[in-house]
């Protein structure tokens, strides 16, 4: 746990804190005033344009996750974490935009686990819920141990009352607004993430003497260290540091498979946190280049976050040490871990001013990323689990009463949970482990269920289960992906464990869905028009005016253009 006050705010900081929850709150109380039925709370009313969706997708992702996170990556691996961002995210996001958008948007479903109970029947629905539910409730508290960090580091609160805190604000403009409230603070958020942190980007590269210092000094660190040896951190490719595997071979196969498509696509196409921003568009267009306009700001945000951690893992003395085997330095600081890499370099390189800017940045991000977990659970409990099987065939009313409960509900539920994520020195090992649990195995159901009408309601829920108890095994048997609780059978932990368990959810639910399909009786093929790739025409998929718009506006070109890009990323790094 970081030490009191390590944070030293002036009252310029505490001004440019104070003017942004102004913002945030006020947004929460505007919003309020266009909420008149359940759609309006839960999905916007489906009206918003594509570039506010777009910039909201991609904020709703920018929290605890990309953030400290990523830093924490980029000070423990160096240079391999940007495979997050160019392998494992920008390729799913764009299949996510041309391919499946059309199949959520066009069935008209409010949620992703409503999808699977068109598809697959109530079986295969309610895993997908419970699940889904459970893994927001522990996100969350992810976003909110990281969020009470900052208050915590900055006003020297106890991290208890931090929690709550911060907590109560993110509750307050969620509560009122709904997810209208949350997608135009994720907007705002956007920005104020990307002032906040730039300049961090920026001092600490000078400071460490351009890219060329910062090689030098991290292949000075690595000499005689327990970090990776500094030519695995200084190149992305093959991400030995990442995997730990000692195969170069085996770790790109890990990156590719592993990182690149079944927990990429697992989580980006079907997490309803994502997803639901994209719902929230005006059109099928707007829905569809969602993702795709969010995968351009994406492929950039390595810069204010991965560099960073590379940074003060040189600069920063306590972390340095860390890193080096050793004990931190300073006196009054305690124990740091990787999670403390950003707070610890703006202690050291921003002015006043400038670190409040940062500050309010890093609070931003962890909101926006809290907001996104408790909207998407507040939608799917209140649709999914409390309509479909506890309370049905009420007023709408009811059902937008429900959801403001859950979200204050599970505002609290994250308080606790919160605590589960301080017991790992690298946020990112718990939630791709978690990521493997419940977004691996329901993209490989989404995916066979999809592209293969014979697949049965049976295969459905039977792949789903097996799947996410196969990846919880793995990790088991793994090294440290539990702490004292992991067996050690299979020699890999950390991000490595969290590929290696995902993929076998992969395969495993691929496996037993073929099995059980194949014995068990598909639905009627009339019955998946709208819900099977090979038996919904092309009219219901597309947007008969994006054909007449300008290439910017549709979305396979906009979509080729930012795979180019991050194509050349990955050339050049």
């Amino acid at each position: 746990m970081m030490a009191e006050s390590l944070i030293d705010a002036r009252l310029v900081d505490y001004a440019i804190l104070a003017i942004y929850f102004g913002f945030v709150l006020g947004i929460g109380l505007l919003a309020r005033r266009h909420i008149s039925d359940s759609v309006d709370f839960f999905l916007s009313g489906r009206s918003l344009p594509a570039w506010v969706t777009g910039l909201a997708f991609i904020s709703a992702n920018l929290g605890a996750v990309e953030i400290m996170g990523m830093s924490a990556s980029g000070a423990e691996f160096g240079l391999p974490t940007v495979h997050y961002f160019w392998v494992g995210a920008i390729p799913a996001m764009l299949f996510l935009g041309i391919v499946m958008m059309p199949f959520y948007y066009g069935s008209g479903v409010r949620s992703v686990p409503e999808f699977m109970l068109r598809r697959f029947g109530p079986g295969a629905h309610l895993v997908n819920a419970i699940s889904f539910a459970l893994a927001q409730l522990l996100i969350a508290g992810v976003n909110l141990y990281l969020l009470s960090t900052i208050v915590q580091a900055l006003l020297g609160w106890p991290r208890w009352t931090a929690l709550i805190v911060a907590a109560m604000v993110v509750l307050f403009y969620i509560t009122l607004g709904g997810l209208s409230a949350a997608i135009y603070n994720e907007v705002l958020q956007f920005f104020v993430i990307v002032a906040g942190l730039l300049p961090l980007t920026l001092i600490g590269l000078h400071r460490v003497g351009g890219w060329g210092g910062l090689t030098d000094k991290i292949t000075e660190a690595a000499d005689g260290g327990a970090g990776p040896p500094a030519e695995q951190q200084l190149e992305s490719w093959p991400g030995q540091a990442l995997t730990g595997f000692d195969s170069p071979v085996l770790s790109v196969i890990g990156i590719i498979f592993g990182l690149g498509f079944v927990l990429s696509f697992g989580y980006w196409t079907t997490n309803f946190v994502e997803v639901q921003r994209a719902l929230a568009s005006d059109s099928i267009s707007s829905a569809r280049r969602t993702p795709v306009i969010g995968a351009f700001p994406k492929m950039f945000v390595p810069f204010i976050t991965i560099l960073p951690g590379m940074i003060g893992a040189v600069l920063v003395a306590d972390l340095a040490d860390f890193k080096a085997g050793g004990t931190p330095s300073a006196e009054g600081i305690g124990d740091v871990t990787y999670n403390d890499a950003l707070l610890l370099l703006m202690r050291d390189v921003l002015p006043n001013g400038l670190l409040g800017l940062a500050v309010t940045g890093l609070l931003a991000a962890f909101m926006a990323g809290m907001a996104a977990n408790v909207s998407a659970f507040n939608t799917v409990f209140s649709y999914d689990l409390w309509q479909d099987y506890v309370v049905k065939d009420r007023e709408d009313d009811y059902y937008l009463k429900v959801g403001r409960v859950a979200t204050v509900a599970a505002t609290l539920i994250a308080i606790f949970t919160a605590s589960i994520a301080g017991s790992f020195s690298n946020v990112m090992d718990y939630l791709q482990t978690l990521f493997g649990f419940f977004n691996a195995p329901l993209f490989a159901t989404f995916i066979l269920g999809m592209f293969w009408k014979r697949m049965t309601a049976t295969a459905g829920w039977v792949g789903l289960v097996s799947g996410t108890l196969a990846a919880v095994i793995v990790a088991f048997l793994s090294e440290d992906a539990f702490g004292s609780l992991s067996r050690g059978v299979i020699p890999v932990d950390g991000q490595g464990a969290a590929f290696l368990a995902a993929s076998t959810a992969f395969v495993v639910d691929i496996g037993l869905s073929v099995v059980v399909s194949l014995v068990t009786k598909p639905k009627p093929v009339k019955q998946l028009v709208g819900l099977v790739y090979s038996e919904t025409p092309t009219e219901m998929r597309t947007d008969p005016n994006e054909a007449s718009a300008p290439w910017y506006r549709r979305t396979v070109p906009l979509a080729g253009l930012a795979l180019a890009m991050v194509v050349v990323l990955n050339v050049i790094f």
